[in-house]
């Protein structure tokens, strides 16, 4: 983040109190109203202050003066001088500002990591874990009931954590097949609150850690960025599109990829070796046993080792674990074309027997640092003009389509939709919201008829409404 951003930020908090404040009844404008704005304009001050000397002095005055502006808006909240709408946009501010001077720390605190476990607790982290777990679920009976008395259950949420009493609610286990058949374990809201809080604070603290093509739950990653890079190393092995000899089509290109994956990456993650990862960065013993606590409520046939798939510290981990491979392939065997999400990771190159060996050496590495097993039957190394399925994905040169699977499963998904559309179970807009997602995945891809298609079967469910395809 660009100190820009951050004064950007700061300016609009202040532009924002001020109107804010003068609508507070006349009895408060001289005690309540006045200590606001003495104290968002000492954050501004900071925060200029801040350009010249990034200190972690500084960065503590920050974050204390803001954590002060908290609780005041938190008390005027509770006295019903701002709504809770207006304090959610006030916290919102307050958030952001207090991540982009963490990120400059490399994480929250992360200078003087025994303060870790307590900013965990704060009702400040709570309250931002809380709204991120909210994102998208608001509808959800289990968020609206959290939401109902939401200061005072995470008022009890810091105080459990606190005081070790706080247990995790057991994970409730579903299979879905899309195709492949997956065991889900879904955590209560209370405990998603915790898993946002603990991600708050420490994944800063390792991002510095993770290289550049390491594309899972990352800010300003994901599969898109993934498939870009992807794109970009094809060029550069093929040498912008180069044909084998006796080539039927432009796709047929020179050059080489490793595919692979790892075997039952999630059931198969050691638990004493990912604490040993995190050990590395984080010290705080009250930290590392809530982390033993998440880990230990998930149970496998193998004590000791597995994660379940859906919990946001999962996904986390997931990366994490992996991290120490990346580094032994970029600087142990100088993988130049290298791209990893989560478990999925390719090498490309114009030497097959090399990524051969560049296989033989991840096999052994993972085996004997991470206890881990490349998948035998998805891992190879495979001709660039055959096409690739990556993200799901079979890409070539010119072009990259869907998997056969995944359009599968998006009919069969549009199909119950539409049923349950007609009898009145969803509304319209329900269906659009629902397609959303599907429809920035298929953009990545080369997708215009696909797409046109399900907006058209859409679009007849109600005629009146002009629902547009764009082209990519």
């Amino acid at each position: 983040m660009s100190y820009n951003h951050l004064f950007q930020k700061t300016y609009d908090l202040v532009k924002w109190v001020y109107p804010t404040v003068n609508r507070f009844p006349r009895s408060q404008r001289l005690i309540l109203s006045q200590r606001i704005e003495v104290t968002s304009i000492r954050i501004l001050e900071l925060v200029i202050d801040f350009e010249k000397r990034k200190t972690e002095t500084n960065r503590r005055k920050i974050s204390n003066e803001i954590h002060k502006l908290q609780i005041l808006f938190r008390i005027c909240k509770d006295l019903s001088y701002l709504s809770f709408k207006r304090y959610e946009h006030a916290s919102s501010l307050l958030n952001e500002i207090s991540q982009i001077i963490a990120d400059w720390g490399g994480g929250i605190l992360a200078m003087d990591c025994t303060s870790l476990y307590d900013e965990l607790c704060s009702f400040r982290n709570l309250e931002l874990a809380f709204r991120k777990a909210r994102r998208n679920k608001r509808n959800r009976k289990d968020v609206q009931k959290f939401e109902l008395n939401l200061e005072s259950n995470l008022l009890q949420l810091g105080s459990e954590l606190r005081f070790f009493s706080y247990i995790p609610s057991p994970l409730k286990r579903f299979v879905i097949r899309d195709p492949k058949t997956r065991l889900i374990s879904a955590s209560d809201f209370r405990d998603r609150v915790v898993h946002h809080a603990v991600c708050n604070i420490i994944q800063p603290v390792f991002e510095k850690s993770f290289i550049h093509d390491s594309y899972a739950n990352r800010l300003k990653k994901g599969s898109s960025k993934a498939l870009e890079r992807y794109d970009g190393f094809k060029r550069k092995v093929t040498h912008n599109g180069r044909t084998l000899n006796h080539a039927k089509d432009g796709n047929m290109v020179i050059g080489y990829i490793l595919k692979a994956d790892i075997r039952h990456y999630f059931d198969t993650i050691d638990h004493d070796n990912l604490i040993s990862i995190i050990k590395r960065k984080i010290s705080d013993r009250k930290v590392i046993r809530l982390i033993r606590l998440i880990l230990e409520n998930h149970t496998t046939k193998h004590k000791g080792k597995g994660m379940p798939i859906g919990n946001l510290t999962s996904q986390f981990f997931a990366n994490l674990y992996l991290n120490d491979l990346d580094h032994f392939v970029k600087h142990k065997l100088k993988a130049s074309n290298y791209i990893r999400y989560v478990d999925d990771f390719v090498i490309l190159g114009n030497s097959e027997e090399m990524l051969r060996d560049y296989k033989t050496k991840i096999t052994g590495f993972l085996g004997k640092s991470l206890k881990l097993d490349l998948h035998p039957e998805k891992s190879n190394v495979y001709s660039l003009c055959n096409g690739v399925r990556f993200l799901g994905f079979r890409i070539f040169y010119h072009y990259k389509i869907p998997r056969k699977s995944n359009i599968r499963k998006m009919e069969k998904r549009l199909s119950v939709l539409k049923s349950r559309y007609e009898r009145g179970e969803i509304s319209f807009e329900d269906i659009t919201k629902s397609f959303q997602s599907w429809m920035g995945y298929a953009m990545q891809g080369d997708t215009y008829k696909i797409r046109k298609r399900t907006v058209e079967v859409i679009g007849e469910l109600s005629p009146s409404i002009k629902v547009k395809i764009e082209r990519k």
